[in-house]
């Protein structure tokens, strides 16, 4: 009796052996094979340039500050590529927002009347002539940091202005030439 389940199992394994698929083995977790064209994902771990990631972080929060929004905050260590990307789409989505004052058509309108943006003559700078108590309270960090409104880009002119239009004053600060453009 033992002989026969001993043959009978002789005859199972040689007859498995014969039907299985050539380069697949008899094993369940090593039968599966992968498709040619689907590769395993492999970690790369790249270099990513801290410095790089800094930059990009300040100049998010540089116009961020300008455009008066709170500063993006990331746990995410410096050096990991996670960090560069995230900071690329903050600058990417914070220079949009930027470049598009809310009243920057009512902003243009005045330059067109007052000066250029570098104008530099007292007791009046910049592309909308801010003086020195205007700049003082609406933007005393470019003062400190830049300078009189010559020196600024005429998008930090005009939220500086905007800063003004948001706090109440609206476009008092120049009468004459905001009543040239419709504005009050």
């Amino acid at each position: 009796m033992l002989a026969a389940v001993l043959i009978g199992a002789a005859v199972a394994a040689t007859l498995a052996a014969a039907s299985e698929v050539p380069g697949k083995t008899a094993h369940p977790a090593r039968s599966i094979t992968r498709h040619p064209l689907i590769r395993p994902r492999v970690k790369h771990s790249r270099h990513i340039n801290p410095a790089l990631v800094r930059r990009l972080r300040q100049t998010a929060w540089r116009w961020q500050t300008v455009i008066g929004v709170r500063h993006a905050q990331s746990v995410v260590p410096l050096r990991s590529p996670r960090a560069l990307r995230y900071w690329r789409r903050q600058v990417r989505y914070v220079s949009r927002l930027a470049a598009h004052p809310p009243h920057k058509s009512g902003w243009l309108c005045i330059h067109h009347f007052e000066g250029s943006w570098s104008d530099s003559g007292d007791p009046y700078w910049g592309g909308l002539q801010m003086d020195r108590g205007f700049m003082r309270t609406y933007a005393p960090s470019f003062l400190l940091r830049k300078g009189w409104a010559n020196r600024w880009t005429p998008l930090e002119q005009m939220w500086v202005a905007e800063r003004a239009h948001r706090s109440g004053r609206g476009y008092t600060p120049w009468p004459n030439t905001a009543r040239y453009c419709g504005l009050l």
